[in-house]
Order: structure tokens, then C-alpha cells, then sequence
């Protein structure tokens, strides 16, 4: 059964939210789920960027109200 983790990186600026990204995948399994929640607009693309370029999923993608939150299924 997968979990889904809330890492806020609010007020981090690149790479930090990136960063916090990367040591917590290292904690979860296969198959967990990561909700990331920045304020630093370049995490809307670097993360993605990133995921896509080792292997992990991303679930989903959204802006609210200057807050992107960022989705992402760790698949290795």
C-alpha cells in the first residue's frame, strides 16, 4: 500500500525545493507518493525536468494562489 508524503519547501528558492525533492525519495518505497509545495516559480519546471530525466512519475501539477504543489510517484 503507497503513502503520500507533504514536503513544504514554501519560501525555498532554487534548488532548494529540488533538494528536499531528492532526500526524500531516498525515504520512501516504490510505488509512495510525494506532494511538494513551493513558492519558487522554477520548481514548476525544474521538477519536472528532473523527474522525467530519472525515471519517476510525475501525478500531477497546479498552481494556487502562488503555491505550486507537485505530485510525484516515486517508480524506482
Amino acid at each position: 500500500m503507497s503513502s503520500t508524503k507533504v514536503i513544504d519547501a514554501r519560501g525555498s528558492f532554487c534548488p532548494g525545493p529540488l533538494m528536499e525533492l531528492i532526500a526524500a525519495l531516498k525515504g520512501v518505497a516504490i510505488g509512495d507518493e510525494l506532494d511538494i509545495l513551493s513558492t519558487d516559480k522554477g520548481s514548476a519546471d525544474d521538477i519536472p525536468e528532473w523527474i522525467k530525466k530519472v525515471g519517476h512519475v510525475l501525478v500531477s501539477s497546479a498552481e494556487e494562489n502562488g503555491v505550486y504543489r507537485l505530485r510525484v510517484r516515486k517508480a524506482k
